[in-house]
C-alpha cells in the first residue's frame, strides 16, 4: 500500500528560523570526486538522502572505502586516485531514482575493463540516457541497451579512451558534467560547449585545481579540460540545498502573516532563478550575510508573506537556473492576478516525472486554468483561490518534488487533501516533514 498523509487545514501564522539539509548536486558530486582523490576527504552536512546513499553504495561496490555517520550527516571518503576503482566482473549498479547519479557515474566508468550494468528504479529507467552515451561513447567506450536509450544499460570502457568534443544543447547540468568527469580519464584536451546550466561541477574541479579553462558568452560556456596526475584529498560543509528550500520559500509567500529565515542556503547564482522569478512576481526575498565558500556562494535567506502576487511573462534565460523550482513556481503562479507564461520548458518532463503535464493536471484539480503545449504553459490566476473540495493526489511516479508541491499548497490554499506516496522525499529531502514541524504547528494540519 502506498503510504500517504491527509491535510484538513491551512497552516496558521508563524515567524521562525530553519535550517536546510545539504545540497543534493553537491552531495553527490561530492561524493563522486572524492572517490577520485588520494586519500581522505570528509564531508559534513552530506544530505542522507536515497540519491546520496546509492552514490555512496555505488563506489563502495567500486572498491572505494566510505565511512557513514548518518545521524550526524557525516562521511569519509578514502579515495585510490584518478581511475582507481577495483571491482569484479558482472558487477550491477542501482542508481535507484538519481539521475544524477546514474548519468555522472558513467562518465568515470569509460576505463572499465569488464561490463557494468547500471539499473534504476521505475521513474529513472523511463528517463533518456541517450543523452549521456551518445556523448560518452566519442570516447570509445561501448554501451548496450536492451531499449534503446533506457535503463538497463551496460558500459564497457578501453584502456585508451579519447578526449571528447561535445556540444551540449539542452542546458543540461548533468550532461555536461559526465562528459567532464569523463575527462578525468582520458588524454589530450577536452572540449565543450555547453548552454548554460548550473555549473557546480566547474566550481568544484576548480577548487580541486583540475585544469580547466572556461569562456563565456551571452548563451554558452565554453569548457576545456585536461586530466589531471592527481587530485588532492578535501574537506567540505555542504550548504543548504535551494530547491528544498525553494518549498518553505512559497510556504511562507502563500501563508498570511508569516516571516521565515532559512539560514545558510546555497545561492549559486546558476541556482537562483526561482529567486528572480518570485521577485519579479512581487514576492519579498531578502539576501543577509551574503558570503562565498569552495567557489560557491551562501547566504540566509528572508522570506515574508506577499498579499500582491503578480503573473509574469518568464524570461527562458531563467529556465536553467530554476529548472527543479518550477512545480512550486507554478503554484505561486495559480495566485497571482493575471496570466503567467512559462515557455520551452520541455525539459521538466525529463524529470522523475512527466512535471509538466502532472504539474498542470494537479493545478486543474486546485480549479486553475491552464494551457498546455509540449513545452509550455499558461495559467490562469487566482488572487482569491481558497480550495474548498477534496483533492486526492496519486500515480505520480513517486516524484519527490511531486509530494511536496502538493503538501505546500494544501497547507496554504485549503481544502482535504489526500496525498500519496509520502515516503517519495526520502529521495531528496528525508527530513521535509521534520522541517514544517520546526517552522508551525502543522500536527493540527493532518
Amino acid at each position: 500500500m502506498s503510504k500517504s498523509i491527509s491535510i484538513k487545514q491551512t497552516i496558521s501564522p508563524f515567524n521562525n528560523t530553519i535550517k536546510i539539509a545539504g545540497d543534493k548536486s553537491l552531495s553527490i558530486r561530492w561524493v563522486l570526486l572524492a572517490s577520485q582523490t588520494t586519500g581522505k576527504s570528509t564531508a559534513y552536512n552530506l544530505l542522507m538522502s536515497d540519491d546520496v546513499l546509492a552514490a555512496i553504495d555505488t563506489i563502495k561496490k567500486l572498491g572505494i572505502k566510505v565511512k557513514v555517520k548518518v545521524r550526524n550527516n557525516y562521511c569519509e571518503i578514502y579515495g585510490n586516485g584518478v581511475n582507481g576503482f577495483r571491482y569484479k566482473k558482472n558487477l550491477t549498479i542501482d542508481a535507484k531514482n538519481s539521475g544524477t547519479l546514474g548519468r555522472l557515474i558513467l562518465g568515470l566508468l569509460i576505463k572499465s575493463p569488464h561490463k557494468i550494468k547500471l539499473i534504476g528504479d521505475k521513474s529513472l529507467s523511463k528517463r533518456d540516457f541517450a543523452r549521456v552515451t551518445d556523448p560518452l561513447s566519442k570516447s570509445g567506450a561501448n554501451f548496450f541497451y536492451k531499449k534503446r536509450g533506457k535503463l538497463p544499460l551496460s558500459i564497457l570502457g578501453l584502456n585508451n579512451p579519447k578526449n571528447i568534443n561535445y556540444f551540449e544543447n539542452k542546458g543540461s547540468a548533468q550532461c555536461k558534467s559526465s562528459v567532464m568527469l569523463a575527462a578525468l580519464n582520458t588524454d589530450g584536451k577536452t572540449l565543450i560547449k555547453a548552454k548554460k546550466s548550473r555549473n557546480h561541477s566547474e566550481l568544484l574541479f576548480k577548487y580541486l585545481n583540475i585544469p580547466i579553462k572556461i569562456k563565456k558568452n551571452k548563451n554558452y560556456d565554453f569548457i576545456e579540460l585536461k586530466r589531471p596526475k592527481k587530485i588532492k584529498p578535501f574537506n567540505y560543509k555542504i550548504p543548504g540545498d535551494i530547491s528544498s528550500s525553494a518549498f518553505f520559500m512559497v510556504l511562507t509567500i502563500l501563508s498570511k502573516n508569516s516571516k521565515l529565515l532559512i539560514k545558510d542556503v546555497n545561492v549559486n547564482p546558476s541556482r537562483i532563478g526561482i529567486i528572480k522569478i518570485l521577485k519579479k512576481m512581487g514576492a519579498e526575498i531578502q539576501f543577509q550575510n551574503l558570503r562565498e565558500y569552495r567557489g560557491e556562494k551562501i547566504s540566509n535567506l528572508l522570506i515574508k508573506s506577499t498579499n500582491n502576487l503578480k503573473a509574469i511573462n518568464c524570461p527562458k534565460k531563467l529556465n536553467s537556473s530554476a529548472i527543479d523550482e518550477f512545480l512550486i513556481i507554478f503554484l505561486v503562479a495559480a495566485k497571482a492576478k493575471g496570466i503567467s507564461h512559462f515557455k520551452d520548458i520541455s525539459e521538466l518532463n525529463q524529470k522523475e516525472s512527466p512535471r509538466l503535464k502532472l504539474g498542470s493536471k494537479i493545478l486543474n484539480m486546485m480549479g486553475i486554468k491552464t494551457i498546455l503545449t509540449k513545452d509550455s504553459i499558461k495559467i490562469y490566476g487566482q488572487p482569491k483561490l481558497k480550495i474548498k473540495k477534496k483533492i486526492i493526489i496519486k500515480n505520480f511516479l513517486k516524484d519527490h518534488r511531486i509530494f511536496m508541491m502538493s503538501t505546500i499548497a494544501a497547507l496554504t490554499l485549503g481544502g482535504q487533501w489526500t496525498i500519496h506516496d509520502s515516503d517519495s522525499i526520502k529521495t531528496s529531502f528525508p527530513s521535509f516533514i521534520k522541517t514544517l514541524e520546526r517552522i508551525g504547528k502543522i500536527r493540527k494540519c493532518f
